[in-house]
């Protein structure tokens, strides 16, 4: 348990340096998450502070003291550095693998992706673009920004812990804009649905 607290708080200050707020989060005892808080109900991953989105902190201090006793997931509150673009896998892999992904914009579109166990793709890019139509209408992809949070690797989740498929040093920790990111799902969202509709019996 204190290498795996290490790992995690190296991994918060890390992201704090580069101006990521984090907050910490539940830890995992076997099959469910324990925030500390008494009578809390919630067994999933989940901020271990009721107002963690105000505690939310980039100080190397205040990170310190909440990574002192327990290994606590590091979550990033969403809307603040940046907001987050989750879509179901084969979106996510089709896109990263894209040529949209690596020429739009000079390389701009490129950007971190995080990946959960449970196969959801974790897209960030910088804040404030709303959903285009195309996305918005899809209920299995999702926009995290203000008054929400995602779990940053190597934060571990029942199965596996989070993992970085594009980590931000690979991309000098740019942001890409959201638009384009954006266009590059609807794109391959598009392109996904159009192959499942040739499949013979459709």
């Amino acid at each position: 348990m204190v290498l795996a607290r290490l790992r995690l708080r190296r991994a918060a200050l890390r992201l704090a340096a580069r101006g990521w707020p984090v907050t910490p989060g539940a830890w995992l005892r076997s099959d469910r998450f324990d925030c500390g808080r008494p009578g809390c109900p919630t067994t999933a991953c989940h901020p271990a502070l009721e107002a963690w989105e105000q505690a939310a902190s980039v100080d190397p201090d205040r990170i310190g003291q909440w990574w002192r006793y327990a290994p606590h997931g590091v979550l990033l509150p969403t809307g603040l550095a940046f907001d987050v673009l989750e879509v179901p896998a084969p979106l996510g892999a089709l896109a990263v693998a894209s040529p949209g992904w690596r020429t739009a914009a000079r390389g701009a579109v490129r950007g971190p992706v995080a990946t959960t166990p449970a196969g959801r793709w974790m897209f960030f890019v910088r804040a404030g673009e709303p959903l285009l139509p195309e996305l918005a209408s899809r209920l299995d992809v999702v926009q995290h920004t203000r008054g929400s949070w995602v779990p940053a690797p190597p934060t571990p989740l029942v199965d596996h812990p989070v993992r970085w498929s594009v980590p931000p040093s690979a991309v000098g920790w740019r942001l890409p804009d959201g638009y384009a990111v954006q266009r590059v799902l609807a794109t391959c969202g598009s392109a996904l649905a159009g192959a499942a509709a040739a499949l013979p019996g459709r």
